[in-house]
């Protein structure tokens, strides 16, 4: 689907078909298959067990393997020293949590209660980033394991075996890192060239959009690589000062493309060519003279001869050898200090009304979990619990549609679960079954969370029968547990809470459309005069001021993502929004390609026209924010003409404003 239209209508051919958001998370993603982490899981979750077996103690075996488990789901991190980073700190949480449970098992209220407030801690802390959200993960997880299951004597043993676990798969991890030392981030840098190579092809063309949405995905993956390597490496490293060079570089190319695709027609194939040879350079670690044969006539529109000098600025970069390292700007501004980070993230963490909002949910399901299989006359279980755990986890998606997928996920798991157990006997069999089991994980985790549910429930079952030896009796309980889990998370974790079924999708996009009209005015600022060095840090303002729009459009993008997959009304309130999403992606696009007519030529826009296309785009905030229908946005959507050199530098602007308001006049 083209990110230029809307969603396409949630159809259904028969009465009984299924709904959409569903088939949309039954459907497996085209990612390729992660060959090399399915070999390290195979490795990873056996060779404990085969441990075990030989040294008669498949109980220990079991729990490093376990402890192995959270390590390859956890392991989701391109650049070697970002895998230390989300590995080693969610094992402390890990151990941790499961020496809490371990404290608590079987104290019937005094283990509910203490899983409760864990899991208010776990919630409020996973709100903070992705490490933090792995460690609250694993810490409430394995202190619902410690507090389900009888871990052995004396109480440090299952946090110490469960960390050799993960240790031992971020080992297998980074035997890589002497043969490949910088590569994922000289990779990320030649992917992003390579992306701005299709985006320059499409420009003109009905694909561009597309295009552009991957430029600015590939730019934010290589400046969170480059910049997090960078934050932990003092001093100003050669290595990683040139990397971050040639990323800079990429800017001024990727703020040509709008002007060039207004052209409305294809550049001349040799600049997409260009690029793709510097994206070799890059990953190849080229260095040479930097001087382009293009062989095309001199530029002669502001939006040719940016282009050009974009590109062959670009070149003389990429090709040289020796970057000065004090003229490298970070363009997302230098990462802040650790020490400044952790104060920051414990103030939004105490005072951030989502944090709470989110701690006390699964703080609530949680302690209805755990009250349940503690009161109830049935099998005490750890599984609902840790059912609700792993539904509620925020940065999965849709909590609706997760607790249906899990439900569809587990039975399948169940399914091969009930095979290993029924037909496979207990002992050195289960070191090829968990190679194989333990593979299938990243393999099916890159597919789609019900994929990933099915990989992962025989995988706990097996190890939970070594603690627990219940062997095939272990399957219908589980089955039941976690419908029990989904529907304590349907109930309690969904529908009780407002934002739930009431779309926040508005406010989002409103503050995306606030900061559009704060960019406009940033990039047409009139009252910088002659000076070089405000003119510099203005122009260092405005590409940052740009790269951090275009990551925030990029993070409502995901959060329009999240909404359809909602049963109605979330879904449909984010389809009737999406097309405004694609109309302020063009907004902000517009005004990058008038400033750069102007910086190569054009005539510099009245400051009254600027001011009002800002104030027409804080309008159009209020409006999409107070969800609201005035006359005024009622007009006519213009006609989409390419781009004339000789007309006003803003009337392309002007036009997708209007589009937009045109837009959210027809939604609302």
């Amino acid at each position: 689907m083209s990110t230029d239209q809307a969603p396409p209508e949630r159809s259904r051919p028969h009465p009984l078909a299924p709904p959409e958001w569903l088939l949309a998370g039954l459907r497996p993603s085209a990612a390729p298959v992660p060959w090399a982490a399915a070999a390290r899981a195979g490795i990873g979750l056996a060779a404990p067990l085969a441990v075990g077996w030989i040294t008669d103690e498949p109980e220990y075996g079991a729990l490093v393997s376990m402890g192995a488990l959270a390590a390859v789901i956890g392991d989701t991190a391109d650049a070697y020293r970002m895998r230390v980073y989300n590995i080693a700190v969610p094992q402390f949480f890990g151990a941790v949590g499961v020496a809490l449970g371990t404290l608590v098992y079987g104290h019937g209220w005094v283990a509910v209660a203490a899983l409760t407030l864990v899991a208010l801690v776990s919630g409020m802390i996973s709100s903070i980033g992705t490490v933090a959200s792995v460690s609250g993960l694993l810490l409430l997880l394995n202190a619902v394991v410690g507090a389900g299951l009888a871990m052995p004597e004396p109480w440090w043993t299952a946090p110490v075996l469960l960390t050799a676990g993960g240790l031992f798969v971020l080992l297998l991890t980074l035997l890589g890192w002497p043969l490949r030392g910088r590569g994922p981030e000289r990779a990320a840098v030649a992917a992003t060239y390579r992306s701005l190579a299709d985006l320059l092809e499409a420009a003109g063309g009905p694909a561009y959009e597309e295009r552009r949405q991957e430029v600015t995905q590939a730019l934010n993956q290589a400046y969170d690589l480059v910049l997090g390597r960078r934050a932990r490496v003092h001093g100003r490293n050669p290595a990683l000062v040139r990397l971050l060079a040639q990323l800079n570089v990429v800017i001024p190319l990727v703020e040509a493309a709008p002007a060039a695709h207004q052209r409305g027609r294809p550049l001349p194939p040799s600049i997409p060519a260009a690029v793709r040879e510097l994206a070799e350079a890059v990953e190849e670690g080229r260095t040479g003279t930097g001087e382009l044969d293009l062989g095309l006539a001199p530029p002669s529109t502001p939006s040719e001869r940016a282009i050009e000098a974009a590109l062959r600025h670009a070149a003389a970069i990429v090709h040289a050898p020796d970057p000065d390292p004090y003229n490298v700007d970070d363009r997302l501004g230098r990462p802040a200090a650790l020490r400044i980070r952790v104060r920051r993230n414990v103030r939004d963490l105490m005072f951030s009304r989502e944090s709470w909002r989110y701690g006390l949910r699964l703080a609530l399901c949680i302690g209805l979990a755990q009250s349940l299989v503690s009161l109830v006359e049935v099998e005490r279980s750890y599984w609902v619990a840790l059912t609700v755990t792993f539904v509620l986890k925020p940065d999965f998606g849709s909590v609706f549609s997760r607790a249906v997928l899990r439900a569809l996920g587990t039975a399948g798991g169940l399914v091969v679960a009930a095979a290993v157990l029924s037909e496979v006997p207990r002992g050195g069999w289960d070191v090829p079954v968990m190679v194989l089991l333990g593979a299938l994980i990243p393999i099916f985790s890159v597919k789609g969370y019900a994929f990933q549910t099915a990989a992962i429930t025989p995988v706990i079952l097996l190890l939970s029968d070594l603690l627990n030896h219940q062997g095939f009796d272990l399957v219908r309980p589980r089955l039941l547990d976690s419908l029990i889990g989904c529907a304590i998370t349907l109930i309690a974790g969904y529908l009780l809470w407002p934002e739930s079924w009431h779309s926040r999708v508005g406010d989002r996009l409103a503050g995306a459309v606030d900061d559009a009209a704060r960019y406009v005015e940033r990039a047409f600022r009139t009252d910088l005069g002659i000076d070089e060095d405000r003119l510099r840090a203005a122009r260092v303002a405005r590409v940052q001021a740009r790269r951090r729009i275009y990551r925030d459009m990029s993070a409502v993008r995901s959060e329009f993502q999240r909404a359809l997959t909602e049963p109605p009304p979330t879904g449909t309130r984010a389809a009737a929004w999406w097309p405004l999403v694609v109309a302020v992606e063009r907004i902000v696009d517009a005004t990058t390609a008038a400033r750069v007519r102007v910086n190569h030529g054009a005539a510099e826009p009245p400051a009254a026209e600027v001011a009002a296309i800002a104030a027409e785009l804080r309008e159009l905030a209020a409006v999409v924010r107070a969800d609201r229908d005035p006359d005024s946005l009622r007009d006519a959507v213009p006609e989409d003409e390419g781009e004339d050199e000789d007309e006003g530098v803003l009337e392309p602007l002007r036009q997708e404003v209007a589009g937009a308001r045109a837009i959210a006049s027809a939604r609302l």
